[in-house]
């Protein structure tokens, strides 16, 4: 290729360029350099990596992160092939019902989490009404778990549905006609075919649990992961260099699942907002 052609190549990933380096190659520079900063300097990310405190949050963020991914796969899984393959009366409002969380903030699905299992929710009075004790999960990892549960549906319910609907319909077919059951069907024509989609989405539905922040400070006693012990340290502690490395690590651990989906499903795998 001439360099006459290639010279607006360039200059169209100019704008690209530049945004990448303001909003993402600087900031992270700079928190690099907070992050080695403090005393400890450079032992920050040891102290982080070994300290009970912060190991404990980190573990039961992916931990948290990684049940919330695998049930809302099969959530979407089951969801999506029934809508994309059966029409109803109602059924674009039923879709539209259950996109509607990408509407919402983390700190209204944090109310939403407490309207239904908090001191004054739904499974309270339905506590008080047969044991007289208040059945509370809000302020707990349970809490937090079907708060993510409910954004993250949305994000895979609609990847899944529309790599149903480019299915091959026939492969199934086929696959009855040769006497397979409807769970080889599954497990051997349909979980291969959106095998793509599914890694993707989930990987997207992993990184934004990792790094949700307005459910859980919505929800935020007794629960400990790392969005709100990098708050915590941050506002509470003063401690900006362990917060920065704490960001770091999440960040990196996030980025590394992102481009490990990425290179196993081949599909574009961008964490959604």
């Amino acid at each position: 290729m001439s360099a006459r052609l290639t010279r607006p190549l360039y200059l169209m990933m100019l704008p690209v360029l530049i945004i990448t380096c303001a909003f993402f190659l600087i900031p992270m520079g700079k928190l690099i350099l907070i992050s080695i900063g403090g005393e400890e300097g450079g032992m920050t990310y040891w102290h982080a990596l070994t300290d009970s405190r912060y190991l404990s949050s980190l573990l039961q963020t992916l931990v948290l992160s990684i049940a919330t991914t695998l049930t809302t796969l099969t959530i979407a899984l089951v969801a999506g092939m029934f809508l994309a393959r059966n029409r109803f009366p109602g059924q674009s409002a039923l879709v539209s019902l259950l996109t509607f969380p990408l509407a919402f903030p983390g700190v209204v699905v944090g109310f939403l989490v407490i309207m239904l299992g908090g001191r004054q929710g739904l499974s309270a009075e339905l506590g008080l009404l047969l044991d007289g004790s208040r059945w509370t999960f809000a302020y707990s990892i349970v809490g937090l778990f079907v708060g993510y549960i409910y954004f993250s549906i949305p994000r895979v319910l609609i990847t899944v549905m529309s790599a149903v609907e480019k299915m091959d319909v026939m492969l199934e077919e086929a696959a009855r006609s040769m006497g397979a059951s409807r769970l080889h069907v599954l497990r051997d024509v349909i979980i291969p075919a959106l095998k793509p989609a599914l890694i993707a989405s989930g990987a997207i539905c992993f990184a934004t649990s990792m790094g949700a922040f307005g459910t859980a400070f919505a929800l935020a006693s007794g629960i400990n992961v790392m969005p709100m012990t990098i708050y915590t340290e941050f506002t509470l502690g003063a401690n900006v260099a362990m917060a920065a490395a704490l960001s770091i690590l999440l960040g990196l651990i996030t980025w590394l699942v992102l481009l490990l989906a990425r290179s196993v499903s081949g599909a574009n795998t961008t964490p959604a907002a």
